[in-house]
């Protein structure tokens, strides 16, 4: 199979989020010397966070990665802490891009930014590329490469790397229940659940015991690069914007909530972003018994984290449903995301229902 052909690229740059050339271009050029002529600029797909785009030079390719527009929670889309986080980290983690140049001039094209070198593989989103077939055991290789990656961040001495002062660390369990039931709040409209009774059973069943370790909190396959010419072999993490100091059984929870599996329901198989659904991947009971296996963890319940993993979700889906109700933006990606919060709490729920029954 030809799997170059495969390989991620951007699109065409969505309309009102151009980039101003004409200001970029010399502050780019003093920072990162050697590009040459004026480069054709690529957009990829979502923008739901963080818009990225490809800058592609006569001799080099380079990615920019620049805030949104638009009401933002405190703290989000803090682009110098995402390139220091990453700087500080590649020596230790090597699946982090190169970090380029970082300017915190919101001025120059309208937001802060920065730059990085451009991994160049294959992102597994929705589907695989077309062409691309793997068997179930190449399937299963690159699902356990892919949660190997993430123990192996779980175990970067991150007080080694200088990263100690990213965040507070102890605490953070009671942090996160305390700050997701807050921006869910606040940002819940009229057509959502109250989310009451799952805020209040995290609050109530919070673990006794939390690791503090370097987490990722956004860890999909739609964030991994691959290789080109060995799909299951992982080449690069992308999008630290949510990196913190955390647990790491609330990290795989936040994974968790992403990963859709072939015999879920209709609803979810139709939220599908990832290819978690394929022969030979792991089901979401596979990846924490081999998760827990791997890292030696003892947890007699995961709900907890589970639960954790879904609500954060909705809180997530409710942010950006809220810019949309509130006409920060048109894309009408978001227009439906408010019934995607309805099901994410079900699941939340279902779930409760069934670990107090299993308790009994």
């Amino acid at each position: 199979m030809n799997t170059k052909s495969n390989v991620d690229k951007g699109g065409t740059v969505r309309p009102g989020e151009e980039l101003d050339l004409v200001s970029l271009l010399p502050w780019l050029n003093t920072q990162v010397p050697g590009l040459e002529g004026e480069p054709q600029v690529s957009q990829y797909s979502g923008g739901a966070s963080n818009w990225t785009y490809c800058l592609t030079f006569a001799n080099r390719e380079i990615i920019l990665r620049r805030a949104p527009r638009g009401t933002k929670a405190k703290g989000a889309h803090d682009m110098g802490r995402e390139y220091r986080l990453q700087k500080a980290l590649k020596p230790v983690y090597p699946y982090v891009p190169e970090m380029l140049a970082h300017c915190d001039d919101a001025a120059l094209i309208g937001a802060e930014f920065y730059v990085m070198e451009k991994l160049t593989g294959i992102i597994p989103r929705k589907n695989l590329p077309r062409g691309l077939a793997m068997s179930a055991e190449q399937v299963r290789t690159l699902c356990t490469n892919a949660l190997d990656s993430l123990i192996e961040l779980h175990q970067v001495d991150y007080k080694a790397a200088g990263l100690d002062t990213l965040a507070k660390g102890e605490g953070y369990t009671q942090r996160q229940i305390e700050g997701w039931s807050k921006r869910y709040q606040q940002a819940k409209t009229w057509n959502v659940p109250s989310g009451k009774k799952v805020m209040r059973w995290l609050a109530d069943n919070l673990p006794k015991h939390e690791t503090i370790c370097l987490t990722h909190n956004d860890f999909r396959f739609d964030n991994l690069v691959l290789d080109s010419d060995d799909p299951t072999r992982i080449i690069g993490v992308l999008d630290w914007e949510l990196a913190t100091l955390g647990d790491p059984l609330m990290d795989l929870g936040n994974s968790l909530a992403y990963w859709i599996q072939a015999d879920d329901d209709r609803i979810a198989r139709g939220t599908r972003r990832q290819p978690t659904h394929l022969e030979g991947m792991m089901t979401r009971q596979e990846v924490i018994t081999y998760y827990l296996e791997k890292t030696g963890f003892e947890v007699d319940d995961f709900t907890f984290y589970e639960v954790y993993g879904l609500f954060r979700l909705a809180g997530i889906v409710q942010q950006i449903y809220y810019r949309y109700h509130h006409k920060q933006t048109d894309n009408p990606a978001f227009k439906n995301l408010w019934f995607f919060v309805h099901y994410l709490l079900y699941r939340c729920n279902k779930a409760i229902r069934q670990s107090r029954r299993q308790r009994r």
